[in-house]
Parts: structure tokens; C-alpha cells; sequence
């Protein structure tokens, strides 16, 4: 695996999700780093030097030297590609596209479900408790018949960045009000990401059902 020349800048938000996806694999992959904080409740992703990195306004971005990459998902796949062993993001045609098709449930369920349902409680935004609650659920009892079978969100014996994408809002999603009792398939993935050399945890917050 190579190294970058200098270490990647990191713009995040500590209790993000979507931040912590970009940590966490930046993590596991032993690559240096320098986090920038970038305060999202004062507006600063709104402003024109950060929009001059990512146009939506968001975290994470990375800058790799001269290289910059805005969204978490596109993060991963960049991280994976340049520096990552094969197993992240294989090249085979059919499991690149189950990573994909992870990626797309880390960006549509799992956003609309534990993510939303996290920033209800934590952070006071305006989502209905109860479709959000039952979206969570519905994803996670699929997700709970694909994984009682395989170690990983795709087939194989290591991780790929499918994993990465999904792991941190599901494990937080009882912070959301999602009780993650009934899914002991999910408790165990979680728990083979958590015992990953890098893994790197994303703070708890006293919310919801860990309030």
C-alpha cells in the first residue's frame, strides 16, 4: 500500500456520521492525517472558502495534496482506489457492484433511517420520530437476513468500504431511538468492524435510548 507524501487534511464534524465514515476509514488504513474541525452550527461550511471545496456545503472534504474530494462515499471509493488493498473496493464486475449497491443504502435508507432518526434527537431537526423509526427498522430486518450468513455487508471474507459506509449510523442508532435488541446478526458485524487494527469510534451521545 502506498503512502500519501504529506498527511490528508480532513475537514469534519466530530458528531457527523457522515464525517466519521471518512475518519474512521482514513483510520484503518494507517493513513496520516490532519483533521480540520469546521463548525457547522456557526455556518462555516457556508462560507465561500469552504464552498469552494464542496459547493453543498457539507463535511467531510479531503485535500490529498492537490487533489480535493468532497462526500463521504466518494471519500471512501477515492481512499480505497489510491491507497487501500484490493479487498476494500474489488475490481471483479459482481462484487464492486454489491459494494455499490451497499454505498447507495449508506446514502437513501440509512440516511432517511437511523441517520435522521440520530439527528432528531441530537441535533433537533424537524423529521417525522415515527416513518423515521420504521424506515430504521425495515432496513435494518433486511440487513439482518443478508448478514446472518456472511461475516460482511458483501461476500467474502474481508471488509470492503460497503462496511465503512454503513457501520457508523447503525451503531448509533439507538442515539436515534433505534433499538438495535432484535438484530443480533447486525450486533455482531458491528462488532467485527469494531475489532478492525484503525478502528476508530465515533463519540457517543446521551440520546434517545442511551440517554
Amino acid at each position: 500500500m502506498t503512502h500519501p507524501t504529506q498527511a490528508i487534511r480532513l475537514f469534519r464534524f466530530t458528531l457527523s456520521g457522515h464525517s466519521h465514515r471518512a475518519e474512521l476509514f482514513l483510520s484503518l488504513l494507517g493513513l496520516p492525517v490532519t483533521p480540520v474541525d469546521v463548525d457547522l452550527l456557526g455556518g462555516q461550511q457556508k462560507t465561500p472558502a469552504y464552498l469552494a471545496m464542496n459547493r453543498f456545503g457539507q463535511v467531510p472534504v479531503i485535500q490529498d495534496g492537490d487533489v480535493t474530494v468532497a462526500d463521504s462515499n466518494a471519500i471512501l471509493v477515492y481512499l480505497a482506489r489510491r491507497y487501500g488493498a484490493a479487498h476494500w473496493l474489488p475490481s471483479d464486475p459482481v462484487a464492486e457492484a454489491q459494494v455499490q449497491r451497499w454505498l447507495t443504502v449508506a446514502a437513501g435508507l440509512v440516511a432517511f433511517g437511523p441517520c435522521a432518526g440520530r439527528l432528531i434527537t441530537v441535533f433537533k431537526m424537524d423529521f417525522r420520530a415515527e416513518e423515521v423509526i420504521a424506515r430504521a427498522h425495515a432496513l435494518f430486518a433486511v440487513m439482518e437476513q443478508e448478514l446472518a450468513d456472511r461475516p460482511w455487508l458483501v461476500a467474502g471474507d474481508a471488509p470492503t468500504i460497503a462496511d465503512v459506509a454503513n457501520y457508523t449510523y447503525i451503531a448509533h442508532a439507538p442515539e436515534g431511538n433505534v433499538s438495535l435488541d432484535a438484530y443480533p446478526a447486525i450486533r455482531a458485524w458491528l462488532a467485527r468492524v469494531e475489532a478492525l487494527p484503525g478502528f476508530f469510534p465515533m463519540p457517543v451521545t446521551a440520546a434517545g435510548l442511551r440517554a
